[in-house]
């Protein structure tokens, strides 16, 4: 390789790896689970397993394997038919996999999540457990979103961040993201794009254009995916976008598609799904000095720093801080928004003098506060 030899390569040296694959390189342009493909896939994932690395494999899919049984010809739209072809789809796919990874001696166990799975602490630890368990006893386990159940509101939307947040939660080594594009490119290949093999900040991002997003029968793009293995490089995994076709030449370290080396500490995952994937319900609006101490210090927001504002929210939504540059963080407001609109720019004391008992509280806890740039005042 260019930059790094395979045998030094994070994908080819990890011991524990979360690769996803997408609806588009597992199904045919029906809707059908596409044998040939699936069998390519698991055959690479089970030669890995062999050489000792431990895998986590999250697979899309299973709405577009529910098409065809259910006589859909297209993706729906609506989300209770998506509902539908996920339950159909979900059974056929898995037992797919179970049949062809078990040719390998390899049992597979299933683990289907949603976002708040994620995010709660109860739910993320449970989720945690549950795979380390199945790594532990020697299964393979195969993720997805559960699609027959999640709601608008606790959805991924792709399969990619998924896999992103599983590859923090179970401290994976790399992230490997599969589908039908081969790498990250200047610009589509056939307008004289350059292949990127390595983009190692998001400086090198500079005037990429990813195009329109994903097939017909998925939900992602090469922006998701790019989003995804930013979210992993920044938590300290190391992720590799390529087609599904090169799953071999990715996992031996080869120099295929394009590398986001780790570049981060390790995130707790809550403020991982704040940072990047809640979706906020409102913001509220502070002035440079507590905007500063929000970033460089850490700090809790008090009512005092607070300005204005925007949207209606509850106790516990999801809502983005604004600075007088922009958005710097994403926190839990702890208030409803009209109760901030009645404390804002005052001192805790004098909001208890008016108020009383309860509402000693800081507006967005540290803890629940996910910092989205290095640095409030860099924004002209």
């Amino acid at each position: 390789m260019s930059e790094l030899d395979a045998a030094h390569h994070p994908v080819a040296s990890a011991r524990r790896i979360v690769v996803k694959v997408g609806s588009s390189s597992l199904t045919s342009l029906t809707g059908g689970i596409s044998r040939a493909a699936l069998h390519g896939i698991v055959d690479a994932l089970a030669e890995a397993r062999a050489r000792g690395t431990e895998i986590v494999f999250v697979s899309s899919g299973a709405i577009a394997a529910g098409l065809a049984p259910l006589g859909l010809a297209k993706r729906p739209r609506d989300l209770a038919t998506q509902q539908a072809a996920a339950t159909v789809g979900q059974g056929l796919l898995m037992h797919a996999y179970a049949a062809r990874f078990q040719e390998h001696g390899l049992r597979v166990g299933q683990v289907l999540l949603t976002s708040e799975d994620l995010v709660r602490r109860s739910h993320h630890v449970n989720a945690f457990r549950a795979l380390e368990r199945l790594l532990a006893m020697g299964a393979l386990p195969i993720v997805n979103e559960n699609d027959a159940v999640a709601t608008h509101e606790i959805r991924f939307g792709d399969n990619d961040r998924l896999a992103a947040l599983v590859a923090h939660l179970i401290k994976a080594d790399a992230l490997v993201l599969l589908s039908d594009v081969d790498a990250v490119y200047s610009r589509h290949p056939a307008q004289g794009g350059e292949r990127l093999p390595v983009i190692a900040s998001a400086a090198d991002l500079a005037g990429v254009e990813t195009g329109a997003g994903g097939s017909g029968l998925g939900t992602g793009g090469m922006a998701t995916k790019i989003s995804a293995a930013s979210i992993a490089a920044d938590s300290g995994v190391s992720a590799l976008v390529t087609r599904a076709g090169l799953i071999r030449e990715a996992l031996a370290g080869d120099d295929v598609g394009t590398l986001f080396p780790a570049r981060g500490p390790r995130q707790p995952v809550r403020k991982m799904w704040l940072a990047h994937l809640a979706d906020s319900h409102g913001s509220v609006h502070v002035d440079a000095g507590a905007a500063r101490a929000l970033v460089e210090g850490h700090k809790s927001l008090l009512a005092a720093g607070v300005t204005g504002v925007t949207g209606e929210f509850d106790t516990g939504d999801p809502v983005d801080v604004v600075g007088p540059e922009g958005t710097v963080a994403r926190g839990i407001a702890a208030y409803e928004s009209r109760e901030i609109s009645r404390m804002m720019g005052r001192r805790t004391r004098d909001i208890l003098a008016e108020l009383g008992e309860g509402y000693d509280r800081p507006i967005v806890h540290a803890d629940d506060l996910a910092v989205v740039v290095e640095n409030p005042g860099a924004r002209s």
